[in-house]
């Protein structure tokens, strides 16, 4: 049986492709959910794609992955990056690894989006390759799966 994987999103990014295209491309959320899916399909694992705007959300999905036994997660916290200590203290429940992605390089960004409360309980963070990012993270988690072995 395929290990599982989560990958979560927060706000805004139902509009990739719309928002912004110059900083964040012109694929859809649907276009990061089949590269996600075809990754992950290529590495043996399984993936539970969501996204919500509500931090409620994403924070049941997080205690989800925990209860379930996620083997690991990937989260784009977008505009939660800066604001959530509610997230921060779901993924920090989480024993599999957690995996921070961002589609821009927040690092060259405006000085209040370099600051990430869920780096803190984030194995590794991947920014700034656009959504080959998600991928990158997938193939990277599961080598450090593949590792723990």
């Amino acid at each position: 049986m395929a290990k599982t994987i989560y990958v979560l999103n927060g706000p805004n990014l139902n509009l990739l492709g719309q928002r912004q295209p110059e900083l964040y491309g012109r694929a859809t959320l649907a276009d990061v959910e089949k590269l996600c899916q075809m990754t992950a399909q290529r590495l043996g694992l399984t993936i539970v794609f969501r996204q919500s705007n509500h931090e409620g959300d994403i924070v049941d999905w997080i205690n989800e992955a925990h209860s379930e036994t996620a083997a690991g997660l990937i989260i784009n916290p977008a505009g939660f990056t800066t604001t959530s200590i509610a997230i921060l203290d779901a993924l920090l429940i989480m024993a599999a690894p957690v995996i921070e992605v961002h589609i821009s390089n927040i690092h060259k960004r405006e000085e209040y989006r370099r600051h990430s409360y869920v780096s803190q309980a984030a194995r590794a963070v991947i920014c700034g390759f656009g959504v080959n990012g998600y991928a990158l993270a997938i193939t990277g988690l599961a080598a450090m799966l593949d590792a723990k072995e």
